[in-house]
């Protein structure tokens, strides 16, 4: 079956393109517009600089609305690594933190650096089970996690963190959401999780210099609560702005960049966001299927339920270059080939890309 999104983005037909995972395609509308609005933006008698804050409020409030988080909880940022940043600056100091181990380095690398205590929780195909373990022994006041593993594909178990919820309601819970956001239905407001943030230039398709957090109300209290606390000293001109959006926000957004995440959201909605998902869980259920039988997968993949759009390919990385000669686009990370199904691919992709493993790889 041929994509239904397809004819909306400009592949060449030479190419299978399946490294979302690594960067997402535009569609020709996004682009469209992009270049129209950045030679207006240009034009000297334009007054779309007079609009820069009314057109971050209607991308907040169109993130808020596609992922059940209200307009004023949601911030903006140019990547989610300048935002994680600022939501550890933000926590308490003397706040335990568990990670899982060989999680992204964005994730796991500035936790440690400022200086949180911290544990690890192995990452295999128990890993929910790891979990609950971990808790009870380390007794931490915040989980972080890629809700998707960057290497591997391992997903989490989002029923499992709505009970850890339930089981634990003062665990904060924040996930990173740039390798899941885009390929699923998400309700931020009914996930469990206290944070979420995201890059836009993955499964979201808005290219780079965007990004999101999203955040419930508790936390939102918890950051910066010292300053806050202060909040008065703050020059007047800023008190239209709580410490939590100075923080998150603390310079001027580019309109064009968050511009395009609202586009890619909007034409999601005008596809139908749910239509879109059933479609890829599809191909990715049959992709799924083909890799396993051909005993191609990562054993903390086959023995889990939750499956996301990624799969690590277990063949040697040294075929990166075959198959980037044969026009299939793919990344090497750990023990093999990465590889993502997104909309714009279909049923042909993946009989291309099987075909390749099964006749040219070693």
């Amino acid at each position: 079956m041929n994509s239904p999104y397809s004819k909306h983005f400009d592949i060449d037909t030479a190419i299978t393109y399946l490294t979302t995972p690594g960067s997402g395609l535009l569609s020709r509308e996004t682009k469209q517009w992009r270049a129209q609005r950045d030679q207006e933006f240009h034009d000297s008698n334009t007054t779309l600089r007079e609009q820069q804050g009314a057109a971050l409020d209607s991308c907040r409030n169109t993130l808020g609305q596609f992922f059940n988080c209200p307009g004023n909880n949601v911030f903006l940022s140019s990547c989610f690594s300048f935002a994680f940043n600022a939501l550890l600056a933000g926590l308490p100091k003397h706040y335990k933190v568990l990670l899982l181990n060989n999680d992204y380095p964005s994730v796991n690398f500035p936790t440690i650096i400022t200086g949180f205590e911290h544990s690890f929780v192995t990452m295999d195909e128990q890993l929910e089970a790891n979990i609950l373990d971990a808790i009870a022994t380390f007794k931490p006041d915040v989980l972080i996690l890629s809700i998707v593993q960057y290497i591997s594909g391992l997903k989490i178990d989002l029923s499992f963190i709505q009970e850890l919820k339930h089981q634990h309601p003062e665990l904060l819970i924040i996930g990173d959401g740039t390798q899941f956001l885009g390929t699923d239905l998400f309700d931020f407001n009914t996930s469990g999780f206290d944070a979420v943030l995201s890059s836009g230039y993955k499964w979201l398709m808005a290219g780079f210099g965007n990004g999101f957090i999203l955040l419930n109300d508790r936390l939102k209290e918890i950051l910066y609560a010292d300053v806050q606390k202060n909040y008065s000293y703050l020059n007047n001109q800023w008190m239209n702005k709580s410490v939590v959006q100075l923080c998150f926000e603390p310079g001027h957004l580019d309109t064009l960049a968050h511009g395009t995440l609202q586009r890619s959201l909007m034409q999601f909605q005008q596809w139908g966001y749910a239509e879109t998902v059933s479609y890829t869980q599809d191909l990715v259920a049959q992709a799924r299927v083909e890799l396993a039988n051909r005993g191609l997968l990562l054993d903390s993949i086959i023995n889990r339920r939750p499956q996301s759009n990624i799969f690590n390919i277990q063949i040697n990385p040294n075929n990166f270059q075959l198959l980037m000669d044969e026009g299939i686009k793919c990344f090497p990370r750990g023990t093999g080939i990465r590889v993502g199904f997104h909309l714009y691919n279909d049923h042909a992709d993946l009989e291309k890309l099987l075909h390749i493993i099964d006749t040219k790889t070693n």
